[in-house]
């Protein structure tokens, strides 16, 4: 900023000052409105992700209640192939099948899930990303 010379007019020497302090004043305004843009994005976020739980809490309760009936259907039918095993060979062996399947079956599901939730990464690596760039860009805007 060039300073001007006490040698010039009162009018000159005020131009500045007043410069100084509408400059300084934008500066503010423009602070105060992004401080409300982001209060407001804030807000707008905590919105939609209380709406989008809502709606996630009841598909989850829809879905507890498919395991459930899908249990259900799975006791009746392990009965039956008891039952059915039980014509042909003694009822306590016929048991052990049915429960010898569902333990191989149990094994592989715990397999799969198991290799699956080795590529689980907890962290949002996309997020904290974004998160860095902003926060560089907030520090050097004009990078």
């Amino acid at each position: 900023m060039a300073t001007l010379s006490p040698h010039r007019g009162t009018g000159a020497h005020q131009e500045p000052r007043e410069q100084d302090r509408s400059v300084s004043h934008l500066l503010s305004a423009v602070t105060a409105d992004l401080q409300t843009l982001f209060r407001q994005e804030v807000e707008l976020a905590k919105a939609e992700v209380r709406d989008e739980a809502s709606r996630a809490g009841k598909a989850a309760g829809m879905f507890g209640g498919a395991g459930f009936a899908g249990y259900m259907v799975l006791l009746f039918l392990s009965l039956a192939a008891v039952l059915g095993l039980a014509n042909v060979i003694d009822g306590g062996w016929a048991a052990l099948v049915v429960a010898a399947v569902w333990g191989v079956v149990a094994a592989v599901l715990y397999q799969k899930g198991r290799k699956r939730m080795s590529t689980v990464s907890p962290k949002p690596e996309r997020t904290v990303q974004t998160m860095k760039e902003n926060a560089e860009w907030a520090r050097h805007p004009t990078k």
